[in-house]
């Protein structure tokens, strides 16, 4: 007797990649990719990317809930999201890009709509992610199911490093690595009596470091995490750092959005955001809307002695041994 099945319906961005994530998810039975909650009958790719449809790119997943809860298809679902962001999802912009969750059940809807609300807590901007009764779903065209299986080194705007969680074992063992609770801010005599000068100026006081005075700038020369220098909570990740030419260590985005906060800061004359670690509340840098729009299209520019560099071989050594899942051995294809 085939087992009970749950199907739950997820947007987020290129269906492409959405499908591809969840295809690699233990306990996931099925996926199917179409378009969602049209105002038309039968539209066809080319109708939802015009944008009239009011469609969006959606995957069916089916999933067996003695095996895998609704809850954590939709954790795994956040990891590959950004769900403060209307109509854009990595590079891709548009209506048909939104982020949602769709079901015909009405008791999975209701722990959706749970779901999300419990996560708002973990970002400073509301969300935006639709939770509304499917009205629809029409598969999309053959040549778009399965996509990244056929075709593995084809478009696809979820970083590669989720993909590795899955098959490493997470996202749960990533959620548990950057679990607050792991963390504590010390005191201010702490930090004065072991923190250098020019890291305590930074990170207490809002200073900034010369350009190109932090010797990883550029980025290391191996794999490995950015930690915060007054608590140990891990930052970034080297796999996106890159050498943005302002001297400072740059990056696309943090390791999960939820260990930054960001504030408003109109000083020396200029209205940036500010960049704050979220349990050592310390000073980081500031993020800009000019990073590779390939990469979502921000710049995280951060003062590097505001942080800690632990190689990938040291995680287990240094007790990050659950982010050891970033960096597998494996080489960087899809498949």
């Amino acid at each position: 007797m085939p087992k009970p099945q749950e199907t739950i319906y997820l947007a987020g961005g290129c269906f492409w990649g959405t499908e591809h994530y969840f295809q690699l998810m233990p306990g996931v039975s099925a996926t199917e990719v179409g378009y969602a909650q049209s105002q038309v009958d039968q539209p066809t790719y080319e109708a939802v990317c015009s944008g009239r449809t009011g469609a969006v790119e959606t995957v069916k997943v089916s999933y067996d809930p003695a095996d895998l809860s609704l809850e954590q298809v939709l954790t795994g679902f956040f990891r590959i999201i950004d769900p403060t962001t209307e109509n854009r999802q990595g590079a891709d912009i548009g209506s048909q890009y939104r982020s949602g969750i769709y079901s015909r059940d009405q008791g999975l809807l209701d722990r959706a709509k749970a779901f999300v609300k419990a996560q708002q807590i973990r970002y400073e901007r509301p969300l935006v992610v639709e939770v509304d009764p499917l009205k629809n779903f029409y598969p999309a065209e053959a040549y778009h199911q399965d996509y990244l299986t056929k075709n593995p080194h084809g478009y696809c705007h979820i970083p590669l490093e989720r993909y590795r969680e899955l098959e490493n074992g997470a996202p749960e063992v990533i959620d548990r690595a950057l679990d607050p609770r792991r963390y504590r801010k010390p005191s201010g005599t702490y930090l004065r009596n072991h923190l250098s000068p020019l890291a305590y100026r930074i990170t207490q006081d809002n200073a900034t470091e010369g350009p190109f005075s932090h010797p990883l700038y550029q980025g290391a020369e191996e794999p490995g995490i950015y930690v915060d220098v007054t608590t140990g909570e891990p930052l970034f990740s080297s796999l996106d750092q890159y050498d943005a030419g302002c001297g400072w260590p740059s990056f696309t985005k943090p390791i999960d959005p939820e260990v930054l906060t960001t504030h408003e800061d109109v000083s020396l004359g200029m209205v940036r955001t500010e960049v704050r670690s979220r349990v050592g509340d310390a000073h980081l840098g500031h993020v800009f809307p000019d990073g590779p729009r390939e990469a979502g299209g921000l710049r995280y520019c951060i003062n590097g002695y505001a942080t800690r560099f632990i190689p990938a071989t040291d995680l287990e050594k240094e007790g990050y041994g659950d982010l050891a899942a970033l960096f597998p051995s494996t080489d960087s294809t899809l498949n």
